[in-house]
Order: structure tokens, then sequence, then C-alpha cells
């Protein structure tokens, strides 16, 4: 089976992802803007062909030259697991007359507005919402949906250009830091716990899903620089309080007719009870989060997700052994990474409980913490029991300290 991978090397997950494809017997052609020589090796290795093009958010172009060039062989999947991709793999689908997620499908897992339109209609609980190609809309969406709200873009990834406004003062300074984007989602603040309902399916039906807890959530987590974000993989997924996200992202994924392939939900739980829809995308969560998944389960989702698409099936036995964190750090200071203090403290204290360090290295330098929730490096602790796995993360947050200088 021919196989065409729409930027097989980046995001720093997608190698693993195209290895996958290879093991389960795909060739994959990987598409891409960047030159081979630059794929990560684990890309490369895993490649029966490279195709370079200019720009990826050139639809038109791409799909020409990936028409031409797949032209010799039959393709019989197309993927993309980067976010910005995911209506470029549904156009190339159409023009190789290839079975798959549509484009008119994969608009609502992109745009957020038509999002929250298919779901209201299917009676999906959504914030509510408005279209704002304007200040002045944006201005009358805050006066009809009213304060706290939410301005975020109709197709943003993460919490980036995401805004809490509290009153009409912060709705203009907001206004003026989004001018760059010519129409935005304005929407009811939803306060609750936030979770997210993660799964692998198969011709329309869950073979596997995760529930994870934001620790706090993204919006502080991205606002607040020295707080250490942590990301929960809970094992107790059948936990009564989470019924109504289990059951909302059924009916999610039943109302935009989602098949087979990676989804990654975003839900919020109010102190009511109340499960309120956040958001989706047809692909899997970023932030290292299907290695804890896999921490999690001793799975390897690379490889069930590559099933899924090459064999239309789903075989790995899941077993949810442990509640997986992970932790994310921001050093103090700017420049190099100068210092690393507490980790040998940590290690003494959980060492048999923490699966996985990637702290950058004195003299590399420091990450912008507000571009990416990676920053400065990150653990990943596991442990079967939940108060006893926070107890682990929240060490690491508090103990562990990475300095620049």
């Amino acid at each position: 089976m021919y196989v065409v991978m729409i930027a097989p090397g980046y995001p720093s997950e997608m190698p693993y992802f195209t290895r996958g494809l290879a093991r389960m017997g795909a060739r994959v052609l990987g598409v891409g803007d960047q030159s081979e020589r630059d794929l990560p090796a684990v890309t490369r290795e895993h490649l029966a062909g490279y195709l370079r093009v200019e720009c990826l958010t050139d639809e038109e172009a791409v799909v020409e030259a990936v028409r031409r060039w797949a032209a010799p062989v039959r393709v019989e999947r197309v993927e993309c697991l980067w976010e910005p991709g995911v209506i470029l793999a549904a156009r190339v689908r159409e023009a190789l007359g290839v079975e798959g997620m549509s484009a008119e499908e994969a608009v609502p897992f992109r745009n957020k507005d038509r999002m929250k339109q298919v779901l209201s209609a299917a009676g999906v609980r959504t914030p509510r919402h408005a279209l704002a190609e304007s200040a002045d809309a944006c201005r009358e969406a805050a006066r009809s949906i009213g304060y706290p709200l939410i301005l975020k873009p109709i197709a943003g990834a993460g919490s980036a250009d995401t805004h809490r406004v509290e009153d009409a003062a912060q709705l203009e300074a907001a206004i003026a830091q989004l001018g760059h984007l010519p129409e935005v989602n304005v929407e009811e603040f939803i306060d609750g716990e936030e979770y997210t309902f993660d799964t692998v399916c198969v011709g329309g039906r869950v073979k596997f899903y995760s529930i994870s807890w934001y620790r706090p959530r993204p919006l502080v987590a991205r606002t607040v620089e020295w707080i250490s974000p942590q990301i929960v993989m809970l094992r107790d997924v059948e936990a009564e309080h989470l019924a109504g996200g289990r059951e909302m992202g059924r009916a999610v994924l039943d109302a935009l007719k989602f098949r087979t392939g990676f989804t990654h939900m975003e839900w919020f739980r109010k102190a009511d009870g109340e499960v309120v829809f956040g958001e989706i995308a047809a692909r899997p969560p970023g932030a290292r989060s299907v290695d804890v998944m896999n921490y999690a389960c001793d799975l390897d989702l690379f490889e069930g997700w590559a099933e899924a698409v090459v064999r239309g099936r789903f075989t790995q036995a899941v077993e949810r052994r442990y509640n997986a964190v992970i932790i994310f750090k921001r050093a103090q200071g700017r420049g190099r990474i100068c210092r690393v203090e507490g980790l040998e403290r940590i290690l003494s204290h959980y060492g048999e409980h923490v699966a996985c360090i990637d702290l950058l290295a004195p003299g590399e330098p420091r990450r912008d913490w507000r571009l990416t929730l990676l920053s400065d490096g990150y653990l990943v602790v596991r442990h079967p029991d939940l108060g006893r796995a926070l107890e682990i993360a929240d060490a690491v947050g508090t103990d562990l300290q990475l300095y620049a200088g």
C-alpha cells in the first residue's frame, strides 16, 4: 500500500507516526517543505520517496505537485497529523480519488465557528459564540454573549492568540493584539476543569480512548510564566465524574462523521457537573501527549494509529496500568541554561516512577515559553494511584528548577 504522508517530519512526533506506517507494511511517500536532508533520521529511514514543495500552505500548488508526482503508483491513503494540513490532505485525497475524509468533512475540524454550528445543531452543549470579522463585530458579540468571554482564532491550535476578556477595556486590548487575524471566534467563557477525550477510531468506531486532565487549565498555564503546567493521563477513564465527557465525545464524533484516525477533543466540567464542549481536531494531541498515553498503558499508539489507517483494525491490548503525568519546566532568567537544580533529589525520592526526562542541557538557549508548551523540557512520571502520581508531579513542579543567564 502506498500512503502519502504530508509533513512527515514536523511536528516532532511525526517521525514516529511515519515509522508506524512503514512498520505496518506501507510504502510511505512523504510530502513537505523541508529539504530531505533536514528531515529527522527516523523519518528518512522509513520513507519510500519524498517530494519537497515550496510551501505547504499553497494548497493548489501542492495538490497539483502531488498529483503529478504520485501518478505512476496507486495511492490508497493520504494522511496528515499536522493541524494546518488537515484540509490540504483532504484535497489531495479528492484529487487522487482516495477514500477518507473529504474537504467538506474536514472544514468543521478546522473552522471553530463551523464546528460549533454543526455540534449545536446535533444537540451538543457548546459555548455561546459568534464569528467576528471586525472590531465592531467583536464588540457586538461581546454585548450579546456577555462577560467574561474568550477571543480565539477561527483555525487556531492550542492556546495561541487566545485571550480571556473580563470587560470592555480588556476587549479593546485583545482586539488590538488580534488585529493580524482576519476573523476570530468570540465565545462564552466556561469556568470549569478542562479535560480531553482523545481517540483512535476505525470505521467510525472508537477502538482506543484516553482522557487527560489539564493542571491548571491551558489559558492559565499560557499566561503565568512560573507555573510548571501538567497534563495528567487518567487511569480510571470510567470514573463517574467523567461520564458526561465520554458521552459527549462519542456524540461529537458521530455528529462530525469521523471514521478512521486520531482525534483530540477538549471539554469542560463545571462545578455543577454540567459538561461543555471545547473544540476538536482530526489529529493526535501535541506536547508529547501520545508518548504519555503510551507510558500510561504500555502501548505504542504510533503503530496503533498506523494499523488503523493501513489495515483497518486496532489490535493492541489496552491495559490501563498507570496515571501518567507530563510536567513542563520553564527556566528562571534569560539566555542560556546555566544549571539544573533538584533533579538528583527527585530521582532519589521518586526515581522508579520517573518514566522520561528531557530537559535542556546547560549551554543550550532557553526557549520562549509563550510559543511552546514544551518550554525548556519536561519529565514524565507515572503511578497506579492518582493521588500519588499528582504528589510526585507537584514535587517536580516545585523542587526541580532550571536557571538561565
